[in-house]
C-alpha cells in the first residue's frame, strides 16, 4: 500500500516486517552520494587549486617592494614564509569564497531533492522528516568543514614549498613569533573559521527547506552575509555591530599576536554558535510540517 501525501515522512499505520527508522538514509549512502555531485569535486578542486595559483601570482609579480611599508599589511608579507602565506589565503577567502563553499553544501542539500522530485519518494521510503534533515545536515557540514580546513591547509604547503618554513611575522608590526610557537595557535584559528561559518551552515539550510531552487537557497545565504558585512561597516549602529554574525571574523588576527588575545574569539564564536542553533531549529521546526508534495 502506497503512502498518502498526509502520511509521508510521519508514521505509517504499521510499519514493514524488519522496518527500523534508524537504518533509513545511512550516512555513507549520503556521502557517497554528495560526493558524486560535480558542483563538490568543482569546488574541492577550486579551494585546493586556488593556493597554488595565488603562489603563481606572487612569483610573478613584483619582489621586495612591500616590506619596506612602514606599517605592513598581510598581504605585505604573505611571502614571508609558509605560515604567513596560510593567513594572507584564509584572510582573503574567509569572507567570500569559504562562504560561497559553505552555502553551497549546506543550501543545496535538501532544496536539490526537492527540484529533482526526489524528496517526496525519499519520505514516502518512508524516512523520518527529522531524520532526512539530521543526516543531510551532517553531511553537508561534513563537507563544509573539510572545505574550510584543506583551504589553509594546501596554502599552507603550497606556502612552504614556494617561500620556505620560516618564523612568522606579525602584520603591522613585522614582529617575528617562532613558528613552533605559532603553530598551535594556527590550529585554533582554523577552528575559529570553522565556527565562523556556523552562520552561513545553518542560514543556507534553512533556506534549503523553504525552496526548491538550490540556487536560490545558495544565493540567499550568500546575499544576506554580504548585507551583514555592509552594516556591520555602518559605525553609527553602534554596539549593534556586535551582533552582526561578520562583526567578529577577523578576530583570529589576535591569535597570531606576540600576546595573542582569544576575547574577541570567544564572543565571535558565541554569536555564531547562537545564531545557528536557532536557525537550524527553525529549519526542523519549519520542515516537520512542510507540504512535499505540491
Amino acid at each position: 500500500m502506497t503512502a498518502s501525501p498526509s502520511q509521508a515522512g510521519g508514521h505509517t499505520p504499521s510499519h514493514a516486517p524488519g522496518y527500523a527508522p534508524r537504518r533509513t538514509l545511512p550516512l555513507r549512502v549520503e556521502i557517497v552520494r554528495q560526493f558524486k555531485r560535480r558542483r563538490t569535486l568543482a569546488m574541492f578542486a577550486l579551494l585546493l587549486a586556488l593556493p597554488w595559483v595565488l603562489v603563481l601570482a606572487f612569483q610573478l609579480g613584483p619582489q621586495g617592494g612591500g616590506q619596506q611599508q612602514a606599517t605592513l599589511r598581510i598581504s605585505d608579507l604573505a611571502t614571508a614564509g609558509g605560515l604567513n602565506f596560510a593567513a594572507f589565503v584564509l584572510s582573503v577567502s574567509a569572507n567570500f569564497l569559504l562562504v560561497v563553499a559553505v552555502a553551497l553544501f549546506c543550501g543545496d542539500t535538501v532544496s536539490s531533492e526537492a527540484s529533482w522530485s526526489s524528496l517526496r519518494y525519499l519520505l514516502a521510503a518512508p524516512v523520518p522528516r527529522d531524520r532526512l534533515l539530521r543526516q543531510k545536515l551532517i553531511v553537508a557540514l561534513g563537507y563544509s568543514a573539510t572545505a574550510v580546513v584543506c583551504l589553509p591547509l594546501m596554502a599552507l604547503l603550497a606556502g612552504t614549498l614556494a617561500f620556505g618554513w620560516h618564523d612568522i611575522q606579525v602584520p603591522g608590526t613585522g614582529e617575528t613569533i617562532a613558528a613552533l610557537d605559532v603553530l598551535p595557535r594556527f590550529g585554533i584559528v582554523i577552528a575559529y573559521a570553522l565556527v565562523s561559518q556556523l552562520v552561513v551552515a545553518a542560514l543556507a539550510f534553512l533556506i534549503s527547506t523553504v525552496t526548491d531552487s538550490p540556487l536560490g537557497a545558495v544565493g540567499g545565504a550568500v546575499g544576506l552575509w554580504i548585507v551583514s558585512t555592509i552594516l556591520q561597516a555602518v559605525e553609527a549602529l553602534g554596539p549593534v555591530r556586535e551582533f552582526l554574525p561578520t562583526f567578529w571574523n577577523t578576530a583570529w588576527l589576535d591569535a597570531l599576536a606576540p600576546e595573542p588575545d582569544l576575547s574577541g574569539m570567544v564572543r565571535g564564536a558565541s554569536v555564531s554558535v547562537t545564531y545557528a542553533a536557532v536557525l537550524v531549529a527553525v529549519a526542523f521546526r519549519r520542515f516537520r510540517h512542510k507540504d512535499v508534495v505540491s
